[in-house]
Order: structure tokens, then C-alpha cells, then sequence
């Protein structure tokens, strides 16, 4: 309770440094005059908790704090101030999107695809505050009481729905995550019961119903899980720029051969390599191929390669145990960077322009779970593990393949972090993260432990 008492003191301050800046009392949203800065002031909050996770700052009040202030913000201002947080939104969330064009040659194309992001974001926030502004305009026509309540549950009500906006499949803004590392907890209903608490509080100008926040917390004291002794999960370190150069190929297959045989050393029954550790078609390499199989008679191999599936090329994840192979194949692709979002004519046209004629990957149609040494994993590659999708039927154990050399050094690493805890939390799902050119790590009830060689 005085943890509540004490983000709510400091709410208050903050609203009243914000009245200083032409906010009146008398109502429930923001001046026209400056919505650029208070979307800068909204966006900035909502996207702290990212940032003070990439610099390892463990400040659980501090987050509570921000993302109590930033929904309450929101829930006040008006669809000028949304329109700039979403920009913000969107910069702060996702400029990393862009650095991925260094890799095509195409750095000149970074402030585009960063404005157009920003933009794109704050066309949505904007579309989204038009229709609560319509909606709650043809409400007044039935009603001369004033309509503040009613405009700001429509609101809570956006902002709940956020998640389910997924521009060209794009899925990563989900405003529940910054509570993610938080007191309060990241179910829908404790997300609802946050909004509605202060609504009500900014609603009738008081705290009584500051408590309600506390049917909100998160009570479950979670510790970090480590991982098992028989599972060795492998980071590697190549810049996309070599990944994909013939003349590296053999040092990366050395590479793998070397992890392996280092893990049946340690008496390892099971080795997670990451995305494309082999970055070719593993089934057309018989000689590599032979070698894992070999190898797979002492410890159990996931390794992520291409797969040639008559001619259409697929992301997969080989499987590799004793006298057995399997191979799953990626079932959601990444908007643009394995699969054109965008209309046939279009999307030939990009593809042609900007990725030299490159063929789209192809979507496998069907999730897959294979079990090792009588555990069964729910296959994912990268970032389909960040989609909900993935996760139906609460699969309790992910393996989980990425390369995240398209976009470091950035925050990319650490939201797909967040949003592992998220799932891991919502659907009791312990993930295996095994990744290139960031830390790997093991998640468990939403809580992460690094893995260190």
C-alpha cells in the first residue's frame, strides 16, 4: 500500500508541474497549444522501461511509476497528443526496424524508414482518437450532460485494444509490456482494472480509489530458473556481414562442430545453436550433414539452416537425435525481411529494387512440437516467438532460434526479451533462447536468467 501511496504522491507533483504548463483544471485534456511536447512527454515514458532494461537498471518502482503516469496521459489528452505520441511511440519503440538497410547497402534509406514508422504509428494513434472524438460527438447529440467519463473509458478501451493493431503483421506494440518488470501485473484484466482505477481517480479528482490499484499487482514472487545442467544453449558472435560470405562458411562450421563436441565433453545431452548457425541449405550439405547425425548419437542437436523444399526456401530448425531427424520450418515470417507484405505487384517490385531480386522464404502452414529425451518443445524462430500466435495451446517449454546481427547494437535485443517475459508470464511457458550477437538465456514464469559460457 505505500508503494502505491508513494507513485501516487509523485503523480500528483507531476500534475501539477504539468498545470504549470497551461493544463486547466477544469478539464480533462490537454491544451491544442503544445501536443508535440506532450506526445514527446507521453511517448518518453511509455518507453523508458525499455531503455533503463538495456542499461540493466532493476528500478521495479521507478517502472511502475512511468507506466502508471504514461496510460494517465493518455487517457487525458486529445487525438492532436496522440497523433505525436504515437510518433514518439513509434520512434522510441522501433527505430532500430531500420538499421537492418545497412546490410542491403541501402543506408541511405534510414531516416525514411525511421520517419515512416514514427508517422505510421501516429496515423494510427490519430485514426484511433477520431473515432472516440466521432463517437463520443454523436453520443452528445442524445445527452446534455457532459461526456468527460464517457470519452475516457473509450479511451481505456483503445488503449487495451492496442494489441490487437498489427500494421503489415507487425506485432511488437503491446502496452501491457511496460509493466512487464513492474509491481502491477500484464494480464488483460489487471491492464483493465489499472485503466479503469485511473480513470475513476483523474475522473472525480481524488485518490479513494487508489487502492483498486492493489487487485492490479502482481503477488506471485517469481525466482529465475537456471538451466538445467544437461542443456547447453550457445551464443555466437558473427556480423551479419560475414555471416553470409563463402569464404567464412567453413570457420562457422568449425565453429558449430567445436560447440558440439565441446558440450559431449561436458557430459551435455542436449545443444541449442542458433538462427541460420548454418547459413546455407543444411539438407544440400550431406557432408555437414552426416557429421551432426554422427554427433547426435551422443548429444541431441537443434540447429537453425535453411531447408530446399523442392525449390521454395524455407527458415527452418533441424532436430537432430540419435538415428532420427526432423525439421521445422518457420510458420511466421518477418514483414519484409523474409516475406513482402505488401500486394504481388508491389511486393515483386520492392523485392527487385531493394533486396536484388530475392525470393520471398515460404510460411510453413503448421506449428511444431518434437520432443527430446522425453520433453516436448514448442518449435520458433526468432520472431515468430514474439507472436501470440505461437503460444496457443500454452506450450510449456519454446525452444526459441534467433540471429539478432541485423540490428545490433539497439534495443531490438532487449524488447524481444520483454516480450518473451510477457508470454512466458501469460501462458506459463519456460523458453530456451539461443541467438546470434546478443546474450542467450533461459526465461521462466516471465523471470530471465542469462546464460554464461
Amino acid at each position: 500500500m505505500n508503494k502505491v501511496e508513494q507513485n501516487f504522491s509523485v503523480l500528483v507533483i507531476i500534475k501539477g508541474f504539468l498545470n504549470s504548463f497551461c493544463i486547466p483544471k477544469s478539464s480533462f485534456c490537454f491544451h491544442d497549444s503544445r501536443p508535440a511536447l506532450y506526445g514527446g512527454v507521453i511517448s518518453i515514458l511509455a518507453s523508458a522501461f525499455i531503455y533503463l532494461e538495456y542499461f540493466e537498471l532493476k528500478l521495479t518502482l521507478l517502472y511502475t511509476l512511468l507506466g502508471l503516469l504514461s496510460l494517465w496521459l493518455l487517457l487525458i489528452t486529445n487525438r492532436k497528443v496522440w497523433f505525436w505520441s504515437g510518433v514518439g511511440i513509434g520512434i522510441l519503440w522501433f527505430w532500430w526496424i531500420a538499421l537492418s538497410f545497412i546490410h542491403y547497402q541501402l543506408s541511405w534509406m534510414i531516416p525514411f524508414v525511421v520517419i515512416g514508422v514514427a508517422f505510421g504509428y501516429g496515423v494510427i494513434f490519430w485514426i484511433i482518437a477520431f473515432l472516440i472524438d466521432k463517437i463520443t460527438t454523436m453520443l452528445h447529440r442524445y445527452s446534455t450532460k457532459p461526456l468527460e467519463f464517457v470519452t475516457l473509458l473509450l479511451r481505456g478501451v483503445a488503449i487495451v485494444g492496442f494489441g490487437l493493431i498489427h500494421p503489415l503483421g507487425f506485432d511488437w506494440l503491446k502496452l501491457e509490456l511496460i509493466f512487464v518488470e513492474s509491481y502491477i501485473g500484464i494480464e488483460k484484466w489487471q491492464f483493465v482494472i489499472v485503466l479503469l482505477t485511473l480513470i475513476l481517480i483523474h475522473y472525480k479528482r481524488t485518490l479513494i480509489f487508489m487502492p483498486l490499484l492493489l487487485l492490479a499487482v502482481e503477488y506471485d514472487s517469481h525466482i529465475a530458473s537456471m538451466l538445467p545442467d544437461e542443456i547447453e544453449i550457445v551464443t555466437t558472435n558473427i556480423p551479419v556481414q560475414e555471416k553470409w560470405t563463402k569464404s567464412h562458411l567453413e570457420v562457422q562450421v568449425e565453429t558449430i562442430l567445436k560447440e558440439i563436441d565441446d558440450a559431449i565433453t561436458k557430459n551435455k545431452q542436449l545443444i541449442i545453436l542458433p538462427e541460420s548457425a548454418y547459413p546455407d541449405f543444411l539438407n544440400l550439405s550431406p557432408i555437414l550433414l552426416t557429421q551432426l547425425q554422427q554427433k547426435a548419437n551422443k548429444i541431441s542437436i537443434v540447429i537453425g539452416a535453411l531447408y530446399a523444399d523442392n525449390g521454395t526456401p524455407r527458415n527452418s530448425t533441424y532436430i537432430l537425435t540419435p538415428n532420427q531427424l526432423r525439421v521445422a520450418n518457420k510458420v511466421i515470417l518477418v514483414p519484409f525481411g523474409e516475406s513482402n507484405p505488401l500486394p504481388d505487384f508491389l511486393s515483386d517490385w520492392v523485392n527487385e529494387v531493394f533486396y536484388d531480386g530475392a525470393v520471398d522464404y515460404i510460411a510453413s502452414s503448421n506449428i511444431t512440437d518434437y520432443k527430446i529425451n522425453n520433453t516436448t518443445y514448442r518449435n520458433a524462430i526468432c520472431y515468430e516467438a514474439t507472436c501470440e500466435t505461437l503460444y496457443q495451446g500454452n506450450p510449456k517449454n519454446m525452444i526459441v532460434l534467433s540471429n539478432n546481427g541485423w540490428f545490433v547494437p539497439s534495443i531490438e535485443p532487449t524488447l524481444q526479451r520483454l516480450l518473451l517475459q510477457y508470454y512466458s508470464k501469460k501462458y506459463g511457458t519456460t523458453i530456451y533462447h539461443s541467438t546470434n550477437l546478443s546474450p542467450a538465456y533461459i526465461i521462466a514464469n516471465g523471470e530471465y536468467t542469462m546464460v554464461s559460457k
